[in-house]
């Protein structure tokens, strides 16, 4: 391993040991964003969740979501589905410089929610008790009224990815993208993982309760990625001053 994983490995060793010599315990959790049906690189991925025991949350874009993926994670322990918009489709005009959205402020919102219903509707039926009624809006990005009226169709919980905390029930957010999209996507690379989780870690110490989200995409990973995340579970997922709560629990708090 290169002299960049051990600095990331020291350093993530020496937070997790501040939080155990004092008996606390960081909670993190793992979202995982796009799937559809089952593939290698899915297999994969729940590989690495059940060698380490810790649950991964799925977010499945209903349109597209098949049997065939309802049959893969039916007997898998630590698959999560939750509710990825409903196509996965962008309405934003990128060439009035609006950044991409599914839920964004292009849409009717009366149709939007009749379609995240109808989502909703189809997750429940193929994954059943797997499905946690939280919704994960494409790109991280939606529009302050559609947010809101969430509830009123049963998607309780929230999910984005950004480093503030918003003190909304059922908001369970993202902090640390492993893949770096621009340009050749690729993972971010150790020090990039270092610095990230450094930042978070230490805002931990002030705020024990958050749980700090780690966000991977499955059909755009290469090696370097699956490596990251069998070597941060490592020693994540088995320190204490670690833990990894049941995401069903996370966006019931």
């Amino acid at each position: 391993m290169s002299s960049d994983y051990d600095r990331f490995k020291t350093e993530l060793l020496a937070h997790l040991d501040w939080f155990a010599e004092r008996g606390q315990k960081v909670r993190f959790w793992w979202r995982d964003d796009d799937a559809v049906e089952p593939t290698d690189d899915l297999d994969r991925l729940l590989a690495i969740a059940n060698a380490h025991d810790v649950d991964v949350a799925l977010a499945v874009i209903p349109k597209h979501a098949t049997e065939a993926l309802a049959k893969r994670l039916a007997d898998e322990p630590h698959a999560i589905v939750l509710q990825h918009g409903f196509q996965h489709k962008n309405f934003q005009r990128k060439d009035l410089g609006e950044k991409a959205a599914e839920l964004g402020s292009r849409r009717d919102p009366d149709q939007l929610i009749d379609e995240l219903t109808q989502g909703k509707k189809r997750l429940e039926e193929l994954f059943g008790k797997k499905f946690v009624p939280a919704m994960v809006p494409p790109w991280n990005r939606i529009a302050p009224e559609v947010s809101r009226r969430l509830p009123g169709i049963g998607l309780s919980g929230l999910s984005t990815f950004t480093w503030h905390h918003f003190p909304r029930q059922g908001q369970v957010q993202s902090h640390v993208d492993i893949i770096k999209w621009k340009k050749d996507r690729r993972f971010i690379g150790w020090e990039s993982a270092r610095l990230r989780l450094d930042l978070h870690l230490c805002r931990r110490r002030t705020n024990t309760a958050e749980p700090l989200g780690i966000l991977s995409h499955h059909l755009a990973h290469e090696e370097g990625c699956y490596e990251f995340l069998d070597k941060f579970l490592e020693i994540a997922a088995h320190h204490p001053g670690a833990e990894w709560p049941r995401v069903s629990d996370l966006f019931r708090e």
